[in-house]
């Protein structure tokens, strides 16, 4: 039995993929561990309709009742948003035990590349993808996004990687996994709550279309997925070094209380919202909500690259 064998995917997302117009896939975990109800039903709605109003139609994805879920919408989004920290994270080692157990899990970004890649989505938004925590040198906590990045053909489209991780080891994974870092309007790359983190982006591209043909260009030579890093707009970024002491408060918290591997970053994002009194929340929600309107131009325009022309008649 192949893998589409356990894909269920919402009619509005499979008509849209048959007629070859502009679907952007989004990650569960973001409302199953990204934030408190109602902010992530609210957050996933609102995000959905920003795709909308750029021209793509959303999919959000999920694992529910055994199947990978593309295109959750409806009393079934709201029934993962409800599940909240209940529900399982679901990175790529998990996938298999939890289609068995019949859980509701929300996707990390790996499982969210993965399932999309499935269904023929190439373009995903996100908040920010995960990466190398600090201290991994002894720890070795490294996110499988980096190597699902370099081995599966979607673009995903973020605001750089959480200032919780090291971004400069992070870079450096993504470099060895082969996955190109284009920055659209930045040569810096972001650090999510903030807009630079004093890390080079390998490329600048100022237009979605510069960005849609490196995408296409990429799944056309199989190399694998592109990285968008798209910085938080500036009205809502918070100050560099207010962000990083409390990132430093926060992992202070953890190594205390002994939390690490994958309870690791809910644990940190719940410590610093409440330590923000919940800024970070907000521009959380800003962010993605930003992430989504490019993903979906990025869609728009391989979409239309990808559409024939009509032939000229000559007179």
């Amino acid at each position: 039995m192949s893998a589409k064998a356990y894909l269920s995917v919402s009619p509005e997302v499979k008509k849209a993929l048959a007629s070859g117009k502009p679907v952007v896939a989004l990650e569960s975990t973001i409302i199953t561990h990204g934030m408190p109800y109602p902010q992530n039903l609210e957050m996933a709605n609102n995000v959905e309709a920003v795709i909308r109003k750029h021209g793509a139609v959303p999919a959000t994805i999920a694992i529910m009742d055994g199947r990978f879920c593309v295109g959750v919408s409806g009393e079934d989004l709201e029934r993962l948003a409800l599940e909240g920290g209940k529900a399982a994270k679901a990175s790529r080692r998990d996938v298999s035990a939890l289609l068995v157990k019949g859980e509701i899990a929300g996707t990390t970004v790996a499982t969210t590349m993965q399932i999309a890649a499935l269904a023929g989505i190439h373009v995903f938004a996100t908040g920010g993808i995960g990466g190398v925590h600090r201290g991994a040198e002894e720890t070795f906590d490294i996110s499988a996004d980096l190597e699902e990045l370099g081995r599966t053909p979607v673009c995903v489209v973020c605001a750089g990687a959480k200032s919780i991780l090291d971004i400069g080891k992070t870079l450096e994974v993504l470099e060895t996994n082969g996955v190109p870092v284009l920055g659209y309007g930045t040569d810096e790359f972001p650090a999510f709550w903030a807009r630079k983190s004093g890390h080079k982006v390998d490329h600048r591209f100022d237009e979605v279309a510069g960005i849609a043909k490196v995408v296409a260009m990429q799944i056309d030579l199989g190399l694998g997925g592109v990285l968008v890093a798209n910085p938080i707009p500036e009205a809502d970024a918070l100050d560099p070094a207010a962000i990083e002491a409390r990132i430093a408060e926060a992992i202070r918290g953890a190594e205390q209380e002994g939390v690490s591997r994958k309870d690791l970053t809910p644990f940190l994002l719940k410590r610093i919202f409440e330590l923000t009194d919940g800024k970070s929340l907000v521009s959380n929600i800003a962010l993605v909500e930003n992430n989504a309107m490019v993903a979906a131009q990025i869609a728009v325009a391989m979409a239309a690259r990808a559409t024939p022309r009509p032939a000229v008649r000559r007179a």
